[in-house]
């Protein structure tokens, strides 16, 4: 009886060393891919989303508007400074804040000089 013992357990060791050979996969992964899908993942990164705020500090005419965005430019360059026009004033919008944090902390700098200043989120829209 020992005898079988023993070439039962010889016979499940050997099936049980082959069997984790067998399970075991061994395999390399490489992956080809355009460099343009960097770019495009940076510049997604850059795009502005749907919870973008900005700060209003003028509404009025052009020239008026050109004067108010160049005094603006001199006395603050942390942030992008755009002119808009929306029927009948032209507008200068500072920052693209990503949160309404961040918006509130430049108000608060930018309130020393331009007192009618003021937060929004600018309305999205679907330019095609």
């Amino acid at each position: 009886m020992t005898q079988l013992k023993f070439k039962i357990t010889i016979f499940l060791a050997v099936l049980l060393g082959l069997s984790g050979l067998s399970l075991a996969q061994n395999g390399t992964v490489t992956v080809d891919q355009d460099r343009q899908i960097e770019k495009l993942l940076e510049f997604k990164k850059d795009l502005t989303t749907n919870e973008i705020y900005k700060i209003q500090v003028f509404s009025g005419n052009r020239s008026s508007a050109e004067k108010a965005k160049a005094d603006f430019m001199n006395d603050y360059s942390d942030w992008p400074v755009s002119m808009e026009f929306n029927t009948p004033n032209y507008k200068i919008w500072v920052g693209n804040f990503t949160n309404r944090l961040e918006a509130e902390r430049a108000l608060q700098k930018i309130k020393r000089n331009y007192q009618t200043a003021f937060i929004f989120k600018p309305k999205i829209s679907n330019k095609s």
